[in-house]
C-alpha cells in the first residue's frame, strides 16, 4: 500500500513543476486524495459491499471534485491534475502513467450492463474538459486536446487533437478554407490625429 502511496507521490513530482515537496502533495492534491479513496472503495467492490463502496466515493466526490466509481480500474501513476470536475464511469479502465486534466469526462453511451465506457492505455495524456465516451481505447502515448469530444477509437501515439469524431472532421475539413475577413477596429482616439478630441 505504501509503495503506491510513494509511486502516486512522485507521479505528481514528476509532472507538475508546481509541486514543490511531496508533504505539499500530500496535503493539497485533490488529484491524489481521490485516488487514495477510491482504493478502498474498490476493494469493498470487488468484494460485493456495494453500498459502502458507492458511499465512500460519493465522500471522495465531496471532497475533492472528482466523481470515480468504485468499480472503475486505475493503473499505477494516474495524476489527476487539479482534478475538478473528473468523472470516470463504472467500466472504464486507466493504464499505466496516465495523466488527467480538470474536467476529463470518461463516459458511457450504453444503458445495457456491459462495457460502455472507454479504456485508456498507457502513457495517454487527456486535456482540459474533454470528453470521451464509448467502449473503445484510446492507444497508449496518444494526447487528447483540451475540449475533445471522442466518440471512437484513438490509435496510438497520435498527436494532440480535438477532431475524433467524423461528423467534425467533416465540417472541418469543408470550412476549413474559408477565411471570413477580420473587422476593422475602430480609429484611435488620442493626440493630434484622426478622431482627436477637440
Amino acid at each position: 500500500m505504501f509503495e503506491r502511496m510513494r509511486r502516486d507521490i512522485s507521479a505528481v513530482l514528476e509532472r507538475d513543476p508546481a509541486a514543490h515537496s511531496a508533504l505539499e502533495v500530500v496535503l493539497c492534491y485533490p488529484g491524489v486524495h481521490a485516488i487514495w479513496l477510491h482504493r478502498p472503495a474498490h476493494w469493498l467492490w470487488r468484494r460485493g459491499w456495494f453500498v459502502p463502496a458507492r458511499f465512500l466515493s460519493h465522500v471522495g466526490r465531496f471532497l475533492t471534485g472528482i466523481e470515480i466509481h468504485p468499480a472503475a480500474h486505475l493503473g499505477p501513476g494516474l495524476f489527476i491534475d487539479h482534478g475538478m470536475g473528473v468523472v470516470i464511469g463504472e467500466t472504464a479502465e486507466v493504464g499505466e502513467n496516465v495523466t488527467l486534466l480538470h474536467g476529463v469526462t470518461l463516459g458511457g453511451t450504453s444503458l445495457k450492463k456491459e462495457k460502455r465506457h472507454p479504456t485508456l492505455a498507457d502513457n495517454v495524456v487527456v486535456g482540459a474538459g474533454a470528453g470521451i465516451f464509448g467502449a473503445f481505447t484510446i492507444g497508449s502515448g496518444s494526447r487528447i486536446g483540451a475540449g475533445s469530444v471522442v466518440v471512437r477509437e484513438v490509435p496510438p501515439n497520435s498527436p494532440s487533437s480535438s477532431c475524433w469524431t467524423a461528423s467534425t472532421c467533416s465540417r472541418r475539413r469543408s470550412s476549413g478554407s474559408r477565411r471570413h475577413p477580420r473587422p476593422r477596429a475602430p480609429p484611435i482616439v488620442g493626440e493630434g490625429g484622426r478622431g482627436s478630441p477637440p
